[in-house]
């Protein structure tokens, strides 16, 4: 059996592009298999008849975004189409609805952030989630789910587990139900084709921009869409990004659309950003929910689309371009979610998280894109040059003419359009069933043993409806590969001395993608042959093949620096030099021991004395961004930590280079400025000897204390009272009442205070809290009473300049009556606070 990434493409060019094939089998299979729904009969619903609610159980209206407990309804609709991978990243928190990925479902989230990914029910939406019988998620590759993550299909609802159907492999953690089924995706293959001829439709009439019903004007505050107030479908085009000054976030505005009306907006360029706040949980809040069953913003062109912000963005998206990316980093998108290229889920680099794809119908009435063209094969045939046998295994890429540019372009803003990718069979031949057009084949790689054609592009071939039944077709013949070879090799030296070096990390590249110069990185790089080190003698050789080769140093050998440029090349090895072989040489020079000091003095706001005890962190500017990056992705690289010493000083003796300090904590009794980065500060070879300092100031911490005024008086004519001795307890182990010794007792805040002529005893700068009086010792002739603890009394920021008053009053003793006199027995008197 074939492996599967075979097998769908088999199945991705046998049902490519046939529109009628699609709706052939949504009337011959079941709408929950398919999750392809029929439009009402008045409408020109999207291809397919994606958009509408599939029932049975479509609510009727779909709810305003909520959380609630119970389900709103079910919809057997795709809510989500990708053609190609949808990749979920950063933050991303959840997709409501059907999910149908033709080719690899990827989970790869921040690990400080969820580990969780909800698909199909989802906490937060429209609340109206696929059957409890339908698939959930569908691809035609693999599914996997990071290392400490899970792909949750169940909504956290007991009894849901939602159901995995995948063409490929499966790897991770799920919440759910597995089921591989090799042909999971064969009944929606139909749709990329269909969506993006459906795209182009919708934006042009005859090649050009479909006439608009109205203006669509970027105020930098706001976009706003004017339209006629009559048209039942309002048209708009868009040239521009929807972004506010400098790349801002700004609104999006609808005027003069009538109530019922389809609106489509066709943003036209190849790469667009969408920057807004517009759109809302509270459907009464923000005006352009009111449009968001009947709005659909078409991509037909675009091969990078932004969608960022931070508005719970309303209406339906098409992005007809089979080769794009769109990333969406805003919080919510409320509607269908159709691409045929690759969708990223993710969160924006400076933070945040939860973004939400929620599942809502559209609903609208979309142009009559007429009758599908006739279809046709457009096919190439692979053969030996020498014995002209079919060749399995040659890998091509089928392009279709859109540029109106004669030739092929694949690179650049206006390249033509890829149809799909194929591998020959064992008959030699890749067929593909797609519309009229004109059409080129790129073989991108050679069978095993054979040589890449140059040039490796045939065609055109124009397929129209007078040819499309017996369709057109291409040969191409492959050389198999000479085998000769020879040594392609480089010498490493001192730059000063000439001698060898060993130590020095290079990468063998070959040339294959015909661009002049090396390309390591994009979509279409050169060839990596093989890595080395230089041995004692300073070299690095390889044995291989003809043809044009590089060697990029990637690792200098110690204490020497990587040369600027570290490519060395192109070394040429033919049939007639490969016995001798070919050779380059390159050098290094020896690394300068050039460092400096970088400090920072911290001092007192006030007082502009040095402060010792503040934490910082050095970094090093090393990601070409302006200002200090501490997170992401790629950011500035930490040097040291430092705590300033008694001179208020923190050093770092290092290299030259850009640097920034940031204060993590501040001494004891200051606050942490803010903003708390300071640079940033430049060392160089010029002023490496003085070294560059900065200062920053801290400000003390504002304290809050408060304070107990005691009065000691006799309970029964109210005199003061002196010599009343008392401890003050804070309340600090949680439990309820004073508690002075065992092993959590409470925190003895003042050993004692005697009470003066005024009767008086007060405990001063007192943290905020709950305190307890104990009397320890009472005036001459009064007695101590049997609970001498009193409390709890709370200092509080309310209280805390008036200070809290506290009256206890003590009961004298039996009186004393001859020589045998001896202390009575009396009682206590507490007054209130």
């Amino acid at each position: 059996m074939r492996p599967i990434s075979q097998r769908l493409t088999a199945l991705r060019s046998r049902a490519g592009s046939t529109g009628v094939a699609c709706a052939v089998l949504a009337t011959v299979m079941p709408v929950l298999t398919l999750g392809l729904g029929a439009a009402p009969a008045a409408a020109a619903p999207l291809p397919g008849g994606l958009g509408p609610c599939v029932p049975g159980d479509c609510p009727d209206p779909f709810p305003p975004i909520n959380n609630d407990a119970d389900f709103n309804g079910r919809d057997a609709a795709i809510n989500i189409f990708v053609g190609d991978d949808f990749l979920v990243r950063g933050r991303a928190a959840e997709a409501e609805g059907r999910v149908v990925v033709l080719d690899d479902f990827d989970q790869n989230k921040e690990a400080d952030g969820s580990s969780l990914y909800n698909l199909g029910i989802v906490g937060v939406g429209s609340r109206v989630p696929p059957p409890a019988d339908a698939d959930f998620l569908t691809t035609g590759g693999n599914v996997t789910v990071a290392d400490g993550q899970t792909l949750d299909t169940t909504g956290g609802v007991v009894g849901e587990p939602g159901t995995v159907r995948h063409a490929g492999t499966a790897d991770g953690d799920f919440t759910g139900t597995l089921v591989q089924d090799d042909d999971a995706a064969a009944p929606y293959l139909a749709l990329r084709d269909q969506l993006s001829e459906a795209s182009q439709c919708y934006a042009r009439v005859g090649g050009e921009p479909r006439t608009p019903t109205g203006t669509a004007v970027n105020q930098g505050f706001q976009t706003t869409f004017t339209g006629d107030g009559t048209s039942p479908l309002q048209v708009f085009n868009v040239d521009f990004d929807m972004v506010g000054t400098a790349g801002a976030q700004q609104g999006v505005v609808f005027e003069n659309v009538p109530d019922d009306a389809t609106i489509l907006v066709n943003v036209f360029g190849t790469d667009r950003v969408l920057n807004t706040y517009s759109g809302g949980i509270d459907d009464s809040t923000d005006p352009l929910n009111a449009y968001r069953e009947r709005l659909l913003w078409n991509y037909p062109d675009a091969t990078s689309v932004e969608l960022t912000g931070t508005g719970q963005f309303q209406g339906s998206f098409l992005m007809g371009e089979q080769s794009s990316m769109t990333t969406v980093e805003l919080p919510g998108i409320n509607g269908r979610f159709f691409t045929t290229g690759s969708l990223t889920h993710t969160s924006a680099a400076t933070g945040g998280g939860g973004q939400e794809l929620h599942a809502y119908p559209f609903n609208g009435d979309l142009p009559e894109c007429g009758e599908e063209p006739g279809l046709g094969d457009v096919g190439i045939l692979k053969t030996d040059l020498e014995t002209q046998e079919p060749l399995a295994g040659a890998e091509f890429t089928l392009w279709r003419e859109t540029n109106n540019v004669p030739g092929l372009q694949t690179e650049g803003t206006d390249r033509d359009s890829i149809i799909t990718t194929c591998t020959t069979d064992t008959d030699g031949l890749c067929t593909v069933t797609t519309m009229p057009g004109t059409y080129y084949w790129e073989e991108t790689a050679a069978p095993d043993g054979y040589d890449l054609p140059d040039p490796n592009v045939f065609g055109p071939l124009t397929l129209t409806e007078d040819n499309a039944t017996e369709g057109v077709r291409t040969e191409a013949s492959n050389t198999p590969t000479a085998a000769t070879t020879g040594d392609v090799s480089i010498l490493k030296t001192d730059a000063d001395t000439e001698e060898p070096l060993a130590g020095a990390a290079f990468t063998l590249w070959r040339e294959t993608n015909n661009i002049p110069g090396l390309q390591t990185e994009g979509t279409d790089p050169d060839t990596t042959v093989t890595t080395c080190t230089t041995d004692t003698d300073g070299l690095c050789t390889t044995n291989t093949t003809p043809g044009t080769y590089y060697w990029e140093e990637t690792a200098a050998p110690d204490g020497y620096d990587l040369p600027d440029p570290n490519v060395f090349g192109p070394l040429t090895l033919t049939e007639d030099n490969a016995t001798e072989g070919v050779r380059t040489e390159a050098s290094n020079t020896p690394t300068a021991a050039t460092t400096g000091d970088v400090s920072i003095l911290k001092t007192d706001a006030d007082t502009e004395e040095p402060l010792a005890g503040a934490a910082f962190t050095l970094w090093r500017e090393t990601n070409n961004i302006p200002g200090l990056q501490t997170e992401g992705t790629d950011p500035d690289t930490t040097v040291t930590t430092c705590t300033t010493d008694t001179d208020g000083l923190c050093t770092t003796n290092t290299t030259p280079g850009t640097y920034y300090w940031e204060e993590t904590a501040a001494p004891d009794g200051y606050d942490l400025p803010d903003p708390n980065v300071f640079g940033p500060l430049t060392l160089t070879e010029d002023n490496a000897t003085e070294g560059v300092r900065t200062e920053a100031s801290n400000t003390p911490t504002a304290a809050t204390t408060g304070s107990i005024d005691l009065v000691k008086t006799d309970s029964k004519n109210g005199r003061p009272l002196a010599g009343a001795v008392f401890e003050l307890w804070r309340e600090s182990n949680g439990t309820a009442g004073l508690q002075t010794g065992g092993t959590a007792p409470d925190t003895l805040q003042d050993a004692g205070c005697s009470t003066d002529t005024a009767g008086t005893c007060s405990f001063e700068d007192l943290p905020l809290g709950a305190y307890y009086l104990r009397e320890t010792a009472v005036p001459e002739g009064y007695v101590l009473p049997d609970n001498p603890v009193s409390g709890p009394y709370a200092v509080t920021e309310e209280n805390s300049s008036t200070g809290v008053d506290v009256a206890i009053g003590n009961t004298r003793g039996e009186p004393c009556k001859g020589k045998d006199c001896k202390p009575g027995k009396g009682g206590n008197g507490r007054h209130g606070v």
